[in-house]
């Protein structure tokens, strides 16, 4: 789908790289500049995943001739990404006002946690942190308890590389249209306070300032259970029809303590009802009791699991251990590559800088 776009990527951690796979997956020439002399961090595997489908050019961009060969690149491609902190790449010489002069069509992605100014900009920070001052982990966790940790993929892929992803293509469409390139501001704590509206359109049952009143924290309906064998299935049936397809399998239809489904005064003693019931009986045996029904129940899979279930089996979104790009076009197989070497195609992409006569 993006055959014939060229993108940079400067070396980083996280959201950034995640951009360029994505992006890669999707048809996007990608050329990493791996640090010369960088490695994988101690029992990491040698080559990244998230490099898969890239090509990877070894510089140092303190050197005189790298930095040379760095801003060729520039002018050769169309869009850049980088996950530095603010100011990094304006030291190195290659600030956006530096690139676009380069190359006035350039779509400039920057990826930060925290954003490219305000007074936490220059601040550490890791993903748990962005959703934490966001608000948007406010809901995670139960009742009583201190909020939980989410996967790191809600942070800094969700809220970060997706919106870098985003801001990427519609930068290089408004680049198409009009010949002027753009600056994209990524923040994963701008991803994260966005993805809220979904959360504030519910109305009332978000606007609360204490936790597990809402519909996400507190609900019998709304959480994980523990299951006789020590392990978990998740229940999350929010609308009436589906809580009632949940009562009834569960034998609790007629039940009058389960006659109020949105009371949050009842929801502690129906969650305690509830972990009692779960607690008597395997994962399997749950997962097989909903297979099949709207009562939007799933067990609770290992990464390993979940490459085995069935489902996912027959969407064969896993391939030698690895998933598959996402998302899908009709009449399209879409297959990654494979993660280069760091350095890998030096030679050849600096021998296609001399073809394009820009070194």
């Amino acid at each position: 789908m993006l055959d014939g776009i060229r993108i940079v990527e400067f070396e980083a951690l996280g959201p950034a790289p995640f951009a360029g796979m994505l992006l890669a997956d999707l048809g996007a020439e990608l050329i990493v500049i791996h640090r010369k002399g960088g490695g994988t961090a101690p029992g990491a595997p040698e080559r990244n995943l998230l490099d898969r489908g890239k090509r990877s050019i070894a510089l140092d961009l303190k050197e005189p001739a790298d930095l040379a060969t760095a801003r060729a690149l520039i002018r050769s491609a169309d869009g850049l990404t980088e996950g530095m902190r603010p100011g990094v790449m304006e030291r190195l010489g290659l600030g956006p006002a530096e690139a676009r002069a380069l190359n006035p069509r350039l779509v400039y992605g920057r990826m930060t946690g925290w954003g490219q100014d305000g007074p936490r900009a220059a601040q550490a920070g890791h993903d748990l942190n962005y959703l934490a001052l966001s608000g948007a982990l406010f809901y995670a966790g139960l009742p009583g308890q201190a909020p939980g940790v989410p996967p790191t993929m809600l942070g800094d892929i969700g809220a970060g590389a997706l919106y870098l992803s985003v801001g990427m293509l519609a930068g290089l469409l408004n680049a198409r249209a009009t010949g002027q390139g753009s600056v994209v501001d990524a923040a994963i704590l701008d991803g994260a306070s966005h993805m809220m509206a979904l959360l504030l359109s519910m109305g009332a049952q978000f606007s609360t300032t204490a936790r597990g009143q809402s519909l996400l924290d507190g609900p019998h309906w709304s959480r994980c259970y523990a299951c006789a064998d020590g392990r978990y299935v998740s229940v999350q049936c929010l609308e009436p029809k589906f809580h009632a397809e949940f009562l009834r399998l569960m034998g609790l239809e007629d039940d009058p303590a389960f006659a109020a489904q949105f009371e949050p005064a009842q929801w502690a003693a129906q969650a305690d009802r509830l972990a009692a019931i779960f607690a008597g009986q395997p994962r399997d045996h749950w997962a097989t009791l909903f297979d099949g029904s709207d009562a939007c129940v799933a067990p609770v899979l290992s990464p390993a699991e979940a490459q085995s279930d069935p489902h996912v089996a027959a969407r064969g979104i896993w391939s030698g251990g690895a998933p598959m790009p996402a998302p899908r076009f009709d009449g399209q197989t879409c297959r990654p590559g494979e993660s280069p070497g760091r350095g890998q195609h030096t030679d050849a992409i600096l021998q296609d800088l001399k073809d394009r006569g820009l070194i």
